[in-house]
């Protein structure tokens, strides 16, 4: 029972906090979305990480790969959040979800093996990123957002899947509150520090909302998927991949967000590949 909840407590925090920034950062630009995130996170990490004390595996060579898949979660923020701030949620966060595929392949690449079934599957999601970036034909300026958001959303998939990958090799030795406040530590001193020195962080009123329930939201459904993984890796690991599905619903009944059909078509199959690759991985 603890596989599920976590698996649908995370998919649905962060399916709240992608509609979330899909908002924000119309209103503000991605860049200070991203650095005020960071500090939230690192506020709320902090406490935990610093209560389990320093773990002994913290070496030079953890800490690396730590520091690396942390710069790649601040880069693939970025580009995701700008992603949502030119295109529709409907597209950007299926193409983001698939980060656990691009892992697969990395793993693959680095001389692991992948189960049987899992090539069709890479290439199904393929397709579906694919169709979803197809821009429409009858409205050029829709047309080229989805093709920018699709371009920034793989890019961001791509660096999402390097950091899980990286939190893979150091797992086993490192809670996963110590991970968290680190990535996050990271991106305050790299990223939140430089722009409120230079004074370039803004922030609206109206902005300040979204940008502290897709803070809080994010590290929550980290927390619930640790919490279902003990658990049941794989069955979290599939209910928490469905976020995508549930931020493209929620974005069309709010904001009314439209899909061509064959863009439906294209986050269908990447969401069912998404899935069965998962199972077929855990």
């Amino acid at each position: 029972m603890d596989a599920i909840l976590g698996g649908l407590g995370a998919a649905a925090m962060w399916a709240v906090s992608t509609v979330s920034t899909s908002r924000s950062t119309k209103l503000v630009p991605p860049s200070s979305v991203l650095a005020s995130v960071m500090l939230i996170g690192t506020i709320i990490t902090a406490p935990f990480a610093l209560a389990s004390g320093v773990p002994e595996a913290l070496d030079a060579e953890t800490l690396a790969w730590v520091v690396a898949s942390g710069l790649a979660n601040i880069v693939g923020l970025l580009l995701a959040y700008t992603s949502l701030r030119v295109g529709k949620v409907g597209v950007v966060a299926p193409i983001t979800s698939t980060q656990g595929a691009v892992a697969a392949l990395i793993a693959v690449l680095a001389g692991e093996t992948i189960a049987p079934g899992s090539g069709l599957m890479l290439a199904l999601i393929a397709l579906g990123v694919a169709l979803a970036s197809l821009s429409s034909a009858t409205d050029p300026a829709e047309g080229r957002g989805d093709g920018r958001s699709a371009l920034l959303a793989g890019g961001s998939a791509a660096l999402f899947g390097f950091g899980l990958y990286t939190i893979g090799r150091v797992s086993g030795d490192l809670p996963v509150a110590w991970v968290l406040f680190v990535q996050r530590l990271l991106g305050v001193l790299v990223l939140t520090v430089p722009m409120a020195a230079l004074g370039r962080m803004r922030m609206t009123r109206r902005a300040l909302p979204f940008v502290l329930l897709s803070g809080v939201c994010e590290i929550v459904g980290l927390a619930a998927f640790s919490v279902g993984a003990r658990q049941g890796i794989a069955v979290t690991a599939i209910l928490s991949s469905q976020f995508a599905a549930l931020a493209a619903v929620v974005a069309y009944f709010l904001f009314d967000e439209r899909l061509r059909r064959v863009q439906v078509v294209g986050v269908t199959a990447i969401v069912v590949g998404v899935a069965v690759l998962t199972g077929l991985q855990a």
